[in-house]
């Protein structure tokens, strides 16, 4: 029997990821599959308007791939493997990513390897100051990181200090990835949680039909022409302008009161 090792939570539009694997969340293919069968319900719930991931292991956010499961395999048995792995990872962090709804990684500890990859497919990084660290340190054992991050890391703090941390395999402290914009908001770990459900509640009562297309745009846009992002942006802007919740916001604003979104 496959055991459970991420409780989601449910509360007021926001879902809860909750992950509760000693000693590390290891993203094995396990775990990985876990989370697909978790997207496979996010996806559908148009009652869910935010999502946090939090983990519950002491110290750690999500460990990477096990280095010493790849150390038990050699030659094209390792490399059948690890194609199957990375593809798994890679296709999860990008359901993560295309999620219409906008998604929270609260980062309480280590988040290295493929653990700052499935941080990097969230829309917000929260960290705890202390001990933690963010990094790809791959490159320190001969290897490289490939569930996202060589393209993810360098879209978000920019290829010249992406190559940086990469090539040196250095963590970072959470001023340094704040510093660096890697994390958006840094806490002391007994704020962490509380600070990030309440941003979470906050995008909740948010206009999500409008915030998914912003999503879109951004997600899609960014690797396209431009004249073709426009394009995009122009479309989902009328598709959004066709929703009560448009409506609803106008009218509030006319009207001087604050908007009732409904998601519809």
């Amino acid at each position: 029997m496959t055991k459970d090792y991420i409780r989601v939570e449910t509360e007021q539009a926001v879902a809860r990821l909750i992950l509760n694997r000693p000693p590390a969340n290891a993203l094995d293919l396990e775990l990985v599959e876990e989370f697909h069968r978790v997207l496979d319900r996010l996806e559908k719930n148009k009652d869910v308007r935010a999502v946090a991931i939090i983990s519950e292991v002491e110290k750690v956010f999500i460990a990477g791939a096990d280095i010493k499961m790849m150390h038990a395999r050699e030659g094209e048995e390792l490399v059948k493997f690890m194609d199957n792995y990375d593809s798994r990872l890679q296709q999860v962090t990008s359901r993560f990513e295309a999620l219409p709804q906008p998604t929270i990684a609260v980062i309480s500890g280590h988040a290295l390897g493929g653990g700052l990859e499935f941080a990097l497919a969230c829309d917000f990084r929260f960290m705890s100051r202390g001990k933690a660290t963010v990094g790809l340190p791959e490159a320190n054992i001969g290897l490289f990181p490939a569930a996202g991050g060589t393209q993810r890391l360098s879209r978000v703090i920019g290829k010249a200090r992406a190559l940086e941390l990469m090539i040196m395999g250095k963590a970072l402290s959470a001023d340094e990835a704040l510093a660096v914009g890697l994390v958006h908001r840094v806490y002391e770990p007994e704020a962490l949680r509380a600070e990030s459900l309440k941003f979470a509640g906050e995008l909740a009562g948010r206009a999500s039909l409008a915030i998914a297309a912003i999503k879109k745009c951004v997600r899609i846009g960014l690797d396209l022409p431009i004249q073709d992002g426009l394009k995009l942006e122009l479309k989902e802007f009328l598709e959004v302008l066709r929703t009560g919740d448009a409506r609803e916001g106008l009218d509030a604003f006319v009207n001087k009161r604050k908007p009732q979104f409904k998601g519809k």
